[in-house]
Order: structure tokens, then C-alpha cells, then sequence
């Protein structure tokens, strides 16, 4: 065979492998379209050990039914409304936007009110989410849905410091809701909100920085913010983050 042939080979060789390589599942070679050209975190960026929807519904159900105290009841009415207002926030700021990041969160959101919903559903409570995106029952939260809304469509930027302020939000909520609540199924749910607050304000965080903005928190302290933001992945074990009692 001469040297033309062996080059000839050659190149078809790698041209074969190259079509492998790209046509695999999960190449690197392989590139998908997003909506928007920063670099976006995972939602559970950060090894916080946030349970899937799944599996968090498997466990409530596994787990006894207990008494309700008068805070427990509002408890899970009040954040099954908080969670659905941090989702309804994010696709509409999606849509004004189209910034991937919110996109990623609501699907974390829609689970964390799926969670709490299947908590409701466990003790036979009236549900008073309203299967309509921007639509409260409870009328603070809806006012602070239209406000976090008219805020985060001034621009990118305050898009995506509402995102990380909403996340402050549950964190602190969440917090004063452990101190009042002990049945172990509404604890435990409670635990897998914050630690997906948690990661998701390192996410908001984080793109901020691409938009070279050094986010400030607004709600939680300096101290627990700059203990989120800078924890390494695993630092927080599924509900060990919570805080509360138990």
C-alpha cells in the first residue's frame, strides 16, 4: 500500500471515530441549545441532600400520622402557598428573560409544593394553592408575588436578585416554621425545602458573579449567608441544615 492510501485510511479511521464518540449519550463532543449564553449551576448545586419528589413523597407516606398543633396546620397551608410564589416567580421571570437558571429552579419549586401538598393531602387539609400561575389565596403572598414580580422585570440582574432574595425568604421561614412544628413527616419535608433554598441561593449567587455583581443578602445574616455560599459540596447532609428542634 503507498503513502497516499495509508494517509487515506488513516483519516477515514478518524472520521468513524469521531462520528462515534459524537453520537453517544452524554459525549462531550454532543452540544445542546439553552435559552440563554451564562453559565448556569445545577439547582442542587452544592451537595446540600435534597431529596428528589419522589422520594420525599415515598418517605411522608412511610412515616406515622401524627396529631396536628394549630402552627403545624399553618404551617403547611402557608408554605405550600410560599413554594408555589417562588415557582410562579421564576416562570414568569423565565418568560420576561428567558434566563435558563429560572427555568432549572421552578422544576425544583413545582417538587417542594408537590412535597408539602402531599402533606396536606396525608392529613386531610384543605389544599389553598390555586391551580393558576400568579394566583394567591393568601393575600401577603400575593401581594408579595405582584411586588417580587414588578421588581424582577426591571432587569436581568434585579431578575436574579429576586431569585436568591425569594431563597432567603424560605430559608428564614422555614427556620421560624421548625420551631414550631414536631411531627416527624412535616420536619423532615420542612428540612429538604431549606437545604433546596440553600442550594438554590448558591445558584442565584453564582450567576450573579458572571454578571459581575457580588450579591448582598437582604433577609438571612452575614454570617449564615457567607456559610451557605461558601460550604463545600457535601458540608450539609440531607436535613442537617435545618435547624429546629429535634
Amino acid at each position: 500500500m503507498n503513502r497516499t492510501a495509508l494517509v487515506l485510511v488513516a483519516l477515514l479511521v478518524l472520521a468513524g471515530a469521531s462520528y462515534y464518540l459524537l453520537t453517544q449519550p452524554g459525549s462531550p463532543l454532543q452540544t445542546s441549545p439553552t435559552t440563554s449564553s451564562m453559565p448556569v449551576p445545577s439547582s442542587t448545586e452544592g451537595g446540600y441532600g435534597e431529596a428528589s419528589g419522589t422520594q420525599a413523597g415515598s418517605q411522608v407516606e412511610e412515616l406515622p400520622k401524627e396529631p396536628l398543633s394549630e402552627d403545624e396546620i399553618k404551617a403547611l397551608l402557608y408554605m405550600r402557598e410560599e413554594e408555589k410564589l417562588a415557582r410562579d416567580v421564576y416562570l414568569t421571570l423565565y418568560e420576561k428573560w428567558g434566563i435558563q437558571i429560572f427555568k432549572n429552579i421552578a422544576e425544583s419549586e413545582q417538587r417542594h409544593t408537590d412535597m408539602v401538598k402531599a402533606l396536606i393531602e396525608k392529613y386531610g387539609l384543605k389544599d389553598p394553592a390555586v391551580n393558576e400561575v400568579g394566583k394567591f389565596t393568601d393575600p401577603h403572598i400575593q401581594e408579595l408575588y405582584n411586588a417580587l414580580v414588578a421588581e424582577g422585570e426591571k432587569s436581568e440582574v434585579d431578575a436574579l436578585k429576586v431569585g436568591a432574595k425569594i431563597e432567603e425568604l424560605d430559608i428564614k421561614d422555614i427556620r421560624e416554621w421548625l420551631e414550631k412544628v414536631d411531627n416527624e413527616d412535616i420536619r423532615q419535608v420542612f428540612n429538604n425545602l431549606i437545604n433546596g433554598s440553600m442550594n438554590h441561593l448558591r445558584s442565584f449567587v453564582s450567576v450573579l458573579k458572571t454578571y459581575g455583581v457580588d450579591y448582598q443578602p437582604q433577609i438571612i445574616s452575614q454570617e449564615e449567608f457567607e456559610r451557605i455560599v461558601s460550604a463545600a459540596p457535601g458540608s450539609f447532609g440531607q436535613g442537617g441544615a435545618g435547624g429546629g428542634k429535634g
